[in-house]
């Protein structure tokens, strides 16, 4: 990773289904928690990491259903594939590494000699992954004979069985714990080997992340019975894996202040927007965003106290350029934003900010770059965002003042009614 200098202050290396992302949060309340945490106090100096099973195809699809933050390098299709930044460029060095003792045809031809073995979707199978549904009481059989079958042909696989009916077969380099490691060691032999890693999952494919030496681990609450196992068996006296209280990304948090790795306070668990806390721009930005979604959700007072707070942060000539290529100064904006109060009360309206980073370009002035999110219902609308912002008194614990901000349109993300987008 060429966008940090040094080496990151934290690594997170997470799991999505059920350990990041929980599919029985309509609201996704736990994941926007930790979106608000990342952006505002670890997207400058840390890595994130996304773990998989997920193939790029069905990734992606997530992606699109839930307000997932951009990841600095995506794991997927169980350990098989390593990508980098928004754009997924491949690491070829990996690909080189699981072309050993592997041969995709021979793992197909004895797979289909299995009638307990069940393909799943093309878009699952992949050039060093392929998967099936089994039964999950005919699952230890099918997977020791097919061991043996694919070792006298020559072949070094592993097969990884998690989810109580995922089975997948592997080149034996590949898997997620060995994709970490193998990260690791291209850190290390870059002088950059981060600080701190935290890895977190739920299910029997994410063991391997446990068994990597000098990481702190966390199982969140919902964890699985094959991982737990796994733990008992294998980690139950390292104090460096814990099992958490919280359920998917709210476990996540609870390990950061669990081990003392940062801060454990989201920007979205403080109600007061007058409290500071570890204040930087991206903390910043991440608040002024909060407070307006929860000013159309009518989640805090319509007082003229609020009002004056917010033209307080922005000074007097600061202009706004809209993603349509209007300009109005920024307190017109929030002379504007007076009569949107609670327009999205009860509604599924939520606002986020991703990719947040900030470059000093003044003793006390900085420019923060980041993408703005709105999601109402199912509609979702995204701007590419800066923002030139000041800090009070020269002194970011005095807050800041915000001086311009330009938006505009991401494609395919544009909002039909422009006049709904305010900031």
């Amino acid at each position: 990773m060429d966008r940090l200098s040094a080496s990151a202050r934290l690594m997170i290396v997470s799991d999505l289904d059920h350990t990041m992302v929980d599919h029985h949060d309509a609201e996704n309340v736990s994941l926007l928690r930790f979106n608000a945490l990342w952006e505002a106090y670890y997207r400058h100096d840390s890595l994130l990491v996304f773990s998989t099973g997920r193939s790029p195809t069905l990734y992606k699809q997530l992606r699109k259903e839930k307000p997932m933050l951009t990841p600095d390098i995506t794991i997927m299709s169980v350990g098989t594939e390593i990508t980098y930044g928004d754009s997924m460029v491949p690491d070829d060095g990996w690909v080189e590494f699981l072309n050993q003792k592997w041969d995709r045809n021979i793992v197909r031809e004895e797979t289909n000699k299995f009638s307990e073995l069940t393909l799943q979707a093309e878009t699952e199978q992949r050039p060093h992954k392929v998967s099936f549904y089994v039964d999950k009481n005919k699952a230890h059989a099918v997977t020791k004979e097919l061991s043996e079958r694919l070792g006298k042909r020559g072949l070094d696989v592993k097969i990884i069985y998690s989810g109580g009916m995922d089975l997948d077969i592997l080149p034996q380099g590949a898997g997620k714990g060995q994709a970490l490691a193998y990260l690791l060691k291209k850190f290390t032999s870059e002088g950059k080997r981060p600080a701190n890693t935290l890895v977190c999952g739920d299910s029997g494919n994410d063991a391997e992340l446990f068994s990597i030496p000098e990481v702190f681990g966390v199982m969140v609450s919902n964890a699985q019975e094959e991982l737990l196992q796994w733990h008992a068996e294998n980690a139950k006296n390292n104090p460096k894996i814990i099992h958490a209280t919280e359920r998917c990304a709210a476990g996540i948090i609870q390990a950061i202040g669990h081990f003392n790795l940062g801060p454990n306070t989201s920007p979205r668990d403080v109600t007061d927007f007058e409290e500071r806390i570890l204040e930087n721009p991206g903390h910043e930005v991440v608040k002024f965003y909060l407070f307006y979604e929860r000013w159309r959700r009518a989640e805090i007072e319509n007082c003229e106290t609020n009002m004056s707070s917010l033209k307080a942060s922005c000074d007097a000539s600061a202009v706004s350029v809209h993603p349509s290529g209007v300009e109005k100064t920024l307190h017109e904006r929030i002379h504007e934003l007076k009569g949107w109060y609670g327009d999205k009360q009860g509604k599924k309206f939520r606002v986020w900010v991703d990719r947040l980073l900030s470059m000093q370009i003044g003793s006390s002035t900085f420019l923060v770059n980041f993408n703005k999110w709105e999601q109402c219902g199912d509609e979702r609308y995204c701007c590419a965002t800066t923002v030139k912002i000041s800090a009070k008194e020269g002194d970011a614990s005095h807050g800041f003042t915000w001086m311009h901000v330009q938006q505009t349109w991401l494609e395919g993300l544009k909002m039909k009614d422009q006049s709904a987008w305010l900031f």
